[in-house]
């Protein structure tokens, strides 16, 4: 599965790229939204992990203009956050149209499995 990695965090980018590339997956890391927008408008993507918590342009900032650049892409983010979502929140996530929201700190084993669990269009 070819996956792409939004996130500012260094050590998380590194986590991750560690944990999908023994799972065989093909990986990308972008650490801001603006260029994983880029990345995503340029090339396709299987399932884009999305960091909401990023300075100067948010991962909502990165949803918004994903559904207005390319919105078939939408339904291939994963977002993971540390943010806690209320209700409200996390309706509006969904019905934009996100595969899921994950809570950080989130186990190896969770997303493996959650990514495992995702079809791919």
């Amino acid at each position: 599965m070819k996956i792409l990695h939004i996130e500012d965090s260094p050590e998380i980018r590194t986590i991750y790229s560690d944990i999908l590339t023994v799972a065989n997956h093909d990986f990308e890391s972008s650490s801001d939204g603006k260029s994983g927008l880029d990345l995503v408008l340029k090339n396709n993507y299987d399932l884009i992990l999305l960091d909401m918590c990023m300075p100067n342009y948010s991962g909502l900032d990165f949803l918004l203009d994903l559904k207005t650049k390319k919105p078939s892409e939408i339904r291939k983010v994963i977002i993971i956050t540390s943010l806690n979502l209320d209700e409200y929140q996390t309706r509006f996530l969904t019905d934009l149209g996100v595969c899921s929201i994950q809570n950080k700190p989130t186990s190896v084993q969770n997303l493996l499995s959650q990514i495992a669990q995702t079809p791919i269009f």
